[in-house]
């Protein structure tokens, strides 16, 4: 038998033994080779252990490099959050200077007035907020939550599970109002564009699928149903806000709007104009005001002729102005919002479907008279 030590990285010697020929064994009862060092030493019994002893040790050295990695990666997802919420920031803040101030925007595409008419439309506006303070809240939010779990330092002692999870839940709400407000500028008011308005809906769907990616798939099933749930609520609370019935102006609120007309370009139907007829007939009365879409939205519906069979009470003839007063006929039928309807004693509020209103009114083409109504 013969002992030896075997220097090792971490500055160790191991002992070994290890069978010799005969004539080595007759010669050399006992052979130790040492270093004019002295070093702790651990014992091993083959050589094969040796290659299994160090495994461990090469193991422990390479995962360090994928640990940094992966710290690495997450620290720019985390980055890609910050400089994208700032721009948010910023569009959102010009925009909300805009809104406050009633300047007309700089759109490369479209024209200002084009951008104007998107940012003073009815749908800027949730809750009595203005749209572009909420988005500049929101990307706040997202540019602070990922600064902070970038660093690995979240307040109040918040996990850092816990922090990806709020991120996610926010780019989740922003994406799905984004979505909602792309549906209204498509529907709504097509024929006019917003470039700010389109960046930060391209600004919340990329947050949005950032967080997805930095969400495990198990944490995704397990968080789907809140997330599902989440965006219906978005939506809900959006269509709450923007009900089909205008509220009137404050008379707090330093605006001046000067009376004019507003043009119908739709053709009207028989069925549109026997419909007039009827609701005239039996004295319903449409009760609006000049400035509202959703009372210009109405008498789209009908169209040129029959709009002008209707018996509609304009609420504001003379125009709107801090101080003034709506008109009589509408106070004293106590109308609180835009389009409003009565009929046979019924009150309808926001636009009516034809068929709702002639189904309420009690109106029917008669078949053997149908010709002479549709005249």
């Amino acid at each position: 038998m013969m002992a030896r030590f075997i220097p090792v990285p971490s500055c160790q010697f191991r002992f070994g033994f290890r069978e010799l020929p005969p004539s080595s064994s007759t010669l050399y009862s006992r052979l130790l080779e040492v270093s004019h060092r002295r070093f702790p030493i651990k014992c091993s019994s083959s050589e094969a252990e040796d290659s299994v002893d160090s495994a461990p040790s090469l193991s422990s050295s390479s995962s360090s490099p994928s640990s940094t990695s992966e710290v690495s990666i997450n620290s720019s997802t985390y980055n890609w959050f910050t400089v994208l919420g700032s721009i948010g920031m910023l569009d959102t803040a010009y925009l909300t200077y805009l809104k406050l101030t009633g300047t007309d925007a700089f759109c490369p595409v479209g024209g200002g007035g084009t951008c104007g008419d998107v940012l003073n439309s009815d749908y800027a506006v949730v809750f009595g907020v203005p749209l572009p303070v909420i988005g500049f809240v929101m990307y706040g939010l997202v540019t602070a939550l990922s600064s902070q779990l970038g660093e690995g330092i979240l307040p109040f002692g918040v996990s850092k599970s816990n922090g990806r999870f709020a991120l996610f839940a926010t780019t989740t709400a922003m994406a799905s109002a984004s979505a909602y407000f792309l549906y209204i500028l498509s529907t709504k008011l097509s024929g006019s564009s917003c470039l700010y308005c389109l960046v930060s809906a391209f600004l919340s769907f990329t947050l949005f699928f950032l967080s997805l990616k930095d969400v495990k798939l198990q944490e995704i099933q397990q968080v789907v149903g809140l997330q599902i749930c989440l965006a219906l609520i978005v939506v809900a609370s959006l269509t709450a806000s923007y009900s089909p019935a205008q509220p009137i102006p404050s008379s707090s609120g330093d605006i001046e709007l000067p009376y004019y007309s507003t043009a119908i370009t739709t053709s009207s139907s028989p069925y549109a104009i026997a419909l007039a007829k009827h609701l005239n007939s039996i004295g319903a009365k449409m009760y609006g005001a000049f400035w509202c879409s959703h009372c210009l939205e109405q008498k789209e519906m009908f169209g040129r002729e029959a709009a002008k069979l209707l018996n509609y009470v304009e609420c504001f003839p003379e125009g709107y102005k801090k101080g003034t007063k709506i008109f009589k006929a509408c106070s004293d039928a106590g109308i609180e919002g835009f389009p409003t309807w009565m009929i046979n004693g019924q009150v309808l509020s926001g636009e009516v479907e034809l068929a709702e209103l002639a189904e309420i009114s009690g109106f029917s083409l008669d078949p053997s008279n149908e010709a002479k109504q549709l005249q």
